[in-house]
Protein backbone atom coordinates (compact mmCIF):
# COMPACT_ATOMS: atom_id res chain seq x y z
CA UNK A 1 0.00 0.00 0.00
CA UNK A 2 1.61 3.65 -1.13
CA UNK A 3 2.61 6.10 2.12
CA UNK A 4 3.65 9.33 2.36
CA UNK A 5 5.32 10.79 5.06
CA UNK A 6 3.64 13.23 7.46
CA UNK A 7 6.90 16.08 7.45
CA UNK A 8 10.07 17.01 6.29
CA UNK A 9 12.94 14.99 7.67
CA UNK A 10 17.02 15.97 6.92
CA UNK A 11 20.31 14.04 6.75
CA UNK A 12 23.88 15.53 5.93
CA UNK A 13 26.71 13.40 5.05
CA UNK A 14 30.03 14.36 4.37
CA UNK A 15 32.22 12.32 1.82
CA UNK A 16 35.64 13.12 0.87
CA UNK A 17 35.12 16.80 1.91
CA UNK A 18 31.55 16.97 -0.28
CA UNK A 19 28.33 17.92 1.47
CA UNK A 20 25.29 16.34 0.70
CA UNK A 21 22.55 17.92 2.21
CA UNK A 22 19.40 15.97 2.06
CA UNK A 23 15.38 16.43 2.99
CA UNK A 24 12.64 14.64 2.12
CA UNK A 25 9.09 16.03 2.46
CA UNK A 26 5.40 15.74 2.13
CA UNK A 27 4.52 17.33 -1.78
CA UNK A 28 1.68 16.47 -4.33
CA UNK A 29 2.88 18.28 -7.11
CA UNK A 30 5.69 19.65 -9.73
CA UNK A 31 4.84 23.22 -9.34
CA UNK A 32 5.14 22.85 -5.59
CA UNK A 33 8.54 20.97 -6.18
CA UNK A 34 10.01 23.44 -8.29
CA UNK A 35 9.04 26.29 -5.53
CA UNK A 36 11.02 24.28 -2.89
CA UNK A 37 14.06 23.61 -5.26
CA UNK A 38 14.25 27.08 -6.14
CA UNK A 39 14.02 28.47 -2.57
CA UNK A 40 16.93 25.89 -2.01
CA UNK A 41 19.13 27.24 -5.01
CA UNK A 42 18.48 30.92 -3.13
CA UNK A 43 19.24 29.55 0.22
CA UNK A 44 22.28 27.34 -0.78
CA UNK A 45 23.96 30.40 -3.34
CA UNK A 46 27.42 28.34 -3.15
CA UNK A 47 26.20 25.05 -3.54
CA UNK A 48 27.32 22.98 -6.83
CA UNK A 49 24.45 20.96 -7.34
CA UNK A 50 20.55 21.02 -5.85
CA UNK A 51 19.41 17.74 -7.15
CA UNK A 52 15.75 16.42 -6.94
CA UNK A 53 13.45 13.65 -7.07
CA UNK A 54 9.26 13.87 -7.33
CA UNK A 55 7.25 11.06 -6.63
CA UNK A 56 3.40 12.16 -7.66
CA UNK A 57 2.07 10.40 -9.76
CA UNK A 58 2.06 11.62 -13.44
CA UNK A 59 3.94 14.45 -12.08
CA UNK A 60 7.50 12.42 -11.19
CA UNK A 61 10.63 14.05 -12.18
CA UNK A 62 14.07 13.25 -11.52
CA UNK A 63 16.52 15.59 -12.10
CA UNK A 64 20.31 15.42 -11.88
CA UNK A 65 21.15 19.36 -12.03
CA UNK A 66 24.34 19.22 -13.82
CA UNK A 67 25.97 15.81 -12.16
CA UNK A 68 26.27 12.96 -14.75
CA UNK A 69 23.18 11.64 -15.81
CA UNK A 70 22.05 9.00 -13.88
CA UNK A 71 23.50 9.52 -10.93
CA UNK A 72 21.72 11.80 -8.93
CA UNK A 73 18.21 11.68 -9.63
CA UNK A 74 17.05 8.65 -10.37
CA UNK A 75 18.90 7.11 -7.72
CA UNK A 76 16.77 9.47 -5.14
CA UNK A 77 13.94 8.65 -7.40
CA UNK A 78 14.51 5.08 -6.85
CA UNK A 79 14.97 5.62 -3.08
CA UNK A 80 11.11 6.95 -2.88
CA UNK A 81 10.06 3.82 -5.19
CA UNK A 82 12.17 1.21 -2.79
CA UNK A 83 9.86 2.67 0.28
CA UNK A 84 6.62 2.98 -1.48
CA UNK A 85 6.14 6.33 -1.11
CA UNK A 86 3.80 8.67 -3.19
CA UNK A 87 3.28 12.55 -2.81
CA UNK A 88 6.68 12.69 -1.96
CA UNK A 89 9.82 15.10 -2.73
CA UNK A 90 13.90 14.36 -2.39
CA UNK A 91 16.09 16.97 -2.61
CA UNK A 92 19.85 17.00 -2.45
CA UNK A 93 22.44 19.89 -2.29
CA UNK A 94 25.50 19.33 -2.99
CA UNK A 95 29.05 21.68 -1.87
CA UNK A 96 31.40 19.96 -3.90
CA UNK A 97 34.83 19.28 -1.52
CA UNK A 98 37.06 19.02 -4.54
CA UNK A 99 37.83 15.37 -4.90
CA UNK A 100 35.62 13.18 -7.68
CA UNK A 101 33.65 10.80 -6.42
CA UNK A 102 33.25 9.13 -9.80
CA UNK A 103 29.68 7.75 -11.05
CA UNK A 104 29.07 5.10 -8.40
CA UNK A 105 30.08 7.11 -5.69
CA UNK A 106 27.79 9.59 -6.56
CA UNK A 107 25.23 7.15 -6.48
CA UNK A 108 26.12 5.43 -3.46
CA UNK A 109 26.19 9.03 -1.92
CA UNK A 110 22.96 10.66 -3.32
CA UNK A 111 21.06 7.20 -2.10
CA UNK A 112 22.23 6.97 1.37
CA UNK A 113 21.53 10.71 1.22
CA UNK A 114 17.91 10.32 0.80
CA UNK A 115 17.67 6.70 2.93
CA UNK A 116 19.39 8.04 5.48
CA UNK A 117 16.55 10.93 5.84
CA UNK A 118 13.82 8.83 5.77
CA UNK A 119 14.84 6.47 8.54
CA UNK A 120 13.83 9.42 10.76
CA UNK A 121 10.26 9.87 8.65
CA UNK A 122 6.94 8.98 9.98
CA UNK A 123 4.91 6.99 7.69
CA UNK A 124 1.38 6.76 7.20
CA UNK A 125 -0.91 4.36 4.37
CA UNK A 126 -2.43 6.73 1.78
CA UNK A 127 -6.33 5.74 1.80
CA UNK A 128 -7.99 6.17 -1.57
CA UNK A 129 -11.34 7.33 -1.39
CA UNK A 130 -14.13 6.72 -3.64
CA UNK A 131 -16.86 9.63 -3.47
CA UNK A 132 -20.89 8.69 -4.00
CA UNK A 133 -23.57 10.48 -4.09
CA UNK A 134 -27.47 9.07 -3.98
CA UNK A 135 -31.13 10.09 -3.35
CA UNK A 136 -33.50 8.38 -1.22
CA UNK A 137 -36.90 8.78 0.40
CA UNK A 138 -37.14 10.66 3.62
CA UNK A 139 -38.32 7.18 5.46
CA UNK A 140 -35.12 5.73 4.51
CA UNK A 141 -32.89 8.59 5.48
CA UNK A 142 -32.10 6.79 9.42
CA UNK A 143 -31.13 3.63 7.73
CA UNK A 144 -28.91 5.65 5.50
CA UNK A 145 -26.95 7.53 8.24
CA UNK A 146 -26.29 4.48 10.00
CA UNK A 147 -25.02 2.61 7.53
CA UNK A 148 -22.48 5.81 6.45
CA UNK A 149 -21.51 5.95 10.18
CA UNK A 150 -20.69 2.47 10.17
CA UNK A 151 -17.80 2.50 7.68
CA UNK A 152 -16.32 5.34 8.60
CA UNK A 153 -17.56 7.21 5.63
CA UNK A 154 -17.21 11.21 5.87
CA UNK A 155 -20.57 13.04 4.79
CA UNK A 156 -20.13 15.90 2.85
CA UNK A 157 -23.14 17.60 2.19
CA UNK A 158 -27.28 16.74 2.77
CA UNK A 159 -29.42 17.94 1.13
CA UNK A 160 -33.76 17.68 2.06
CA UNK A 161 -35.94 18.23 -1.18
CA UNK A 162 -38.77 15.77 -2.43
CA UNK A 163 -36.43 13.06 -0.72
CA UNK A 164 -32.65 13.16 0.66
CA UNK A 165 -29.40 13.56 -0.83
CA UNK A 166 -26.42 12.80 -0.10
CA UNK A 167 -22.87 13.15 -1.15
CA UNK A 168 -20.03 11.40 0.93
CA UNK A 169 -16.88 9.60 0.54
CA UNK A 170 -15.03 6.91 2.05
CA UNK A 171 -12.42 4.45 1.73
CA UNK A 172 -12.53 2.68 -1.64
CA UNK A 173 -12.19 -0.92 -0.17
CA UNK A 174 -15.28 -0.88 1.56
CA UNK A 175 -17.10 1.28 -1.26
CA UNK A 176 -18.18 -1.37 -3.43
CA UNK A 177 -19.74 -3.83 -0.29
CA UNK A 178 -22.01 -0.87 1.01
CA UNK A 179 -23.58 0.69 -2.27
CA UNK A 180 -24.81 -3.35 -2.28
CA UNK A 181 -25.98 -3.49 1.10
CA UNK A 182 -28.08 -0.13 0.58
CA UNK A 183 -29.19 -1.13 -2.42
CA UNK A 184 -30.96 -4.37 -0.57
CA UNK A 185 -31.61 -2.70 2.43
CA UNK A 186 -33.82 0.25 0.32
CA UNK A 187 -35.35 -2.19 -1.89
CA UNK A 188 -33.99 -0.10 -5.14
CA UNK A 189 -35.56 3.04 -4.15
CA UNK A 190 -32.06 4.55 -3.73
CA UNK A 191 -31.01 6.13 -6.52
CA UNK A 192 -27.26 6.63 -7.55
CA UNK A 193 -26.80 9.87 -8.95
CA UNK A 194 -22.99 9.94 -9.70
CA UNK A 195 -19.61 7.81 -9.02
CA UNK A 196 -16.53 9.28 -9.79
CA UNK A 197 -12.98 7.63 -9.65
CA UNK A 198 -11.22 6.85 -6.51
CA UNK A 199 -8.64 9.39 -4.73
CA UNK A 200 -6.31 9.83 -2.16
Amino acid sequence: MPQTILAPVHHELIIKKSRFIACVQPMPDRAGAQKVVAGLRAGHPGANHVCWALLAGGQSAAVDDGEPSGTAGRPMLDVLRHQDLEGVLATVVRYFGGVKLGAGGLVRAYTDSVAQALLAAEKVAIVRQRHLACTAPYPLEGLLRRELDAVGATLDTVEHAHQVGFAFHLPENKADALVERLNEAGNGRIAWRKSSEPDA
